[in-house]
């Protein structure tokens, strides 16, 4: 990335989104760097476009819900550390699961975009949206951004939304979508036709495919009028450079169909990241020829669940059960994900549960009405009493960093502080033999 920096810096964009979602986890479990690093990193060489991140409210980065002492913490050390914008969203829009982190991030200074979760469901129409998006406006948010994570929202339904946001809110609003469907850039110019004060893309050839539609196709597709002020020929050279990273390091994931529209999602609805998920657990279980039946049982297991949107964790929690429903027989096994979510600990589900599979889950697992995060207990100074017990450097960084994911953080640690450990075990020897001296 650092090698671009400066160019992307330069190019006229409103914001670069460079941290959160999967990034965190996948930075300390696969390429063990420091998520905190390559936001400093990256902050000490973007100093005039603004920084993002996407927040999962009460989950912040993780796949769980935090308590509210470990949420406050995390948006202040993140606003700290650079980022600028908190694009914060909750799979089931349930605000409850949204209101630690909107107030913290408004008091330490930070933009918010309140974020709407699009899908497609009998449940959700244009005044379910409003009722949301009125909600997420009382929180007093700077922006409202409707997150497309499937790719499925289609060109006349942006315009139907954003006209009805800007008319009753008279507040700026954000369009995210997905090339996965192939409907991108028409959404995208019919959303600027309404008024959508940004849209967000990528570069190729990083994008279309699941990701974002190119930003020079999308420029060249808005009315003249319509353009953003960006500097193409800056845009040009991030594209080759990262053609030569990927012919160089990535070559070998990317095929033909990388960057082909998938027609099925606007049936199963499975953003990009869920799919490559189902087929590595298909895979593990030596069921990768079953992946047709698992997509198909995707949309079941959802309106069971009262329509949830697809999106992290409950992409995964949905995909995982029909999993298992496929290779074990409907709901022979219902995982604990599952359980947890009927009973209410996730949020509120959008439209009602399935009254077998509720009725069945409940004789095991008390239900939940308050808001998921008044039953935890504080965390975060467990987190810092941790760190000091591995050895490592006591930074609210790393006390956040073990709190989000202890096992993968201690493994993390262990790796990239082998060294300082070492010495400074040795350092409390010679300390030990002088004193004794």
């Amino acid at each position: 990335m650092i090698p671009i920096l400066d160019k992307l810096d330069g190019a006229g964009f409103y914001s670069l989104e460079v941290w959160g979602g999967a990034t965190f986890d996948v930075a300390i479990r696969y390429l063990r760097e420091d998520p905190w690093e390559r936001l400093r990193v990256i902050r000490e060489r973007v100093r005039r476009t603004k920084l993002q991140m996407l927040l999962r409210g009460q989950n912040l980065v993780g796949y769980r819900h935090y308590p509210d002492d470990v949420v406050e913490k995390f948006v202040e050390v993140a606003y700290r550390n650079g980022i600028d914008i908190f694009r914060i969203f909750d799979a089931l829009n349930d605000v409850r699961n949204l209101v630690t982190s909107i107030r913290k991030a408004r008091s330490v200074g930070a933009i918010v975009q309140g974020t709407i979760c699009y899908t497609v469901s009998p449940v959700h129409n244009l005044e379910y949206y409003m009722r949301f998006a009125e909600e997420l406006v009382a929180l007093e948010v700077d922006m409202v951004t409707i997150k497309d994570m499937a790719g499925i929202l289609d060109p006349y339904t942006a315009y139907a939304l954003v006209r009805e946001l800007k008319s009753r809110f008279k507040i700026p609003v954000d369009v995210h979508t997905h090339s996965t469907s192939g409907m991108a850039v028409a959404t995208y110019v019919k959303a600027v036709e309404a008024g959508a004060d940004l849209i967000d893309t990528a570069i190729s050839p990083m994008a279309f495919g699941s990701a974002q539609p190119g930003i020079q196709t999308v420029y060249y597709s808005l009315r003249e009028g319509d353009r953003p002020s960006i500097d193409l020929s800056v845009i040009e050279e991030v594209s080759e450079y990262l053609e030569s990273v990927l012919a160089q390091k990535y070559s070998k994931y990317i095929t033909a169909r990388s960057y082909l529209p998938d027609h099925g999602v606007l049936i199963h609805q499975i953003p990009g990241g869920m799919i490559s998920n189902l087929v590595a657990q298909l895979r593990e279980l030596k069921a990768e020829d079953r992946l047709k039946e698992v997509l198909k049982e995707v949309p079941r297991v959802r309106a069971d669940l009262g329509w949830p949107p697809l999106v992290t964790p409950l992409s995964q929690i949905v995909g995982t059960q029909a999993v298992f429903n496929v290779l074990l027989g409907r709901y022979k096994a219902i995982i604990k994900e599952v359980m947890d979510y009927v009973a209410g600990y996730y949020g509120r589900p959008p439209g009602p549960i399935n009254p077998e599979l509720r009725e069945r889950v409940l004789k095991n697992v008390p239900e939940v009405t308050t808001r998921p995060a008044d039953l935890l207990k504080p965390e975060l100074g467990r987190c810092y009493e941790a760190i000091r017990e591995l050895e490592v450097p006591v930074t609210d960084e790393n006390a956040l960093t073990y709190c989000l994911f202890p096992e993968v953080a201690a493994e993390f640690f262990k790796e990239v502080y082998g060294e300082y450990i070492r010495r400074s075990r040795e350092l409390e020897v010679e300390t030990l033999i002088n004193y004794a001296q």
